[in-house]
């Protein structure tokens, strides 16, 4: 899943950044407002983490501009403003959710894992396709109840997938969503990764639509 940070505080954005790529996530971050908004316009973020008190463009401002276009996108405000009435602004504003600062990072990513199951309807943490289990919260994988190793990358291209069922979702797309905008990337990425996720799960579990993309066989309720 891949994450935007807008937090201004560099060393803050540094450590939530570094926190968060070794947790398993891509990871963006603009200092800036006016940055941000141009890197919303070229990028598909699952998750933007807003703080309100920034420069060039204020949080608040970058959240109404953000809404105009895109009533979907997840927002997540990380403010130090934690009056009740700061709480209701952001959220009537459109934030999907506001944590204030000081907080602890096992709550934030907490709430990032709450944020991301939640599409029309609440999906669980658990996820279930054949005899394969994914924990979205562990970021476990088993088979037959057996764990299963994956590489970082590995493991984010079969959360993405079965997440989201019945869609082909096509190399761009996964591309777009499991790597950072500064990832070095060659044309047979994608292909590589998914060649050595099936070899550990099993082939049977992601079917590969030849120049279409890939798609995770039916997943269970």
């Amino acid at each position: 899943m891949k994450l935007l940070i807008v937090e201004d505080e560099s060393d803050l954005c540094r450590s939530l950044a570094k926190g968060l790529t070794k947790k398993g996530y891509a990871v963006d971050t603009a200092q800036d407002g006016i940055t941000a908004y141009e890197q919303i316009q070229i990028n598909e973020y699952d998750l933007i983490l807003l703080d309100i008190n920034l420069p060039k463009l204020d949080g608040i401002s970058l959240l109404q501009k953000i809404r105009e276009q895109n009533l979907e996108q997840k927002i997540l405000i990380l403010s130090a403003k934690s009056t009740v009435q700061d709480r209701i602004n952001g959220l009537d504003e459109g934030a999907n959710d506001y944590l204030t600062k000081p907080f602890h990072f096992a709550e934030l990513e907490a709430r990032i894992r709450n944020l991301l199951r939640w599409q029309f309807i609440k999906q669980n943490a658990i996820f279930h396709c054949g005899n394969m289990t994914v924990d979205t919260q562990t970021k476990t994988v088993f088979e037959n109840k057996k764990p299963i190793k994956l590489t970082k990358t590995e493991y984010a291209i079969l959360e993405y997938l079965i997440m989201h069922p019945n869609q082909t979702i096509s190399a761009e797309t996964l591309i777009e969503h499991i790597y950072d905008s500064e990832a070095d990337l060659f044309s047979n990425a994608i292909k590589v990764h998914i060649s050595s996720l099936r070899k550990k799960i099993g082939a049977q579990y992601i079917e590969n639509r030849k120049g279409i993309g890939y798609r995770i066989t039916e997943r269970e309720a």
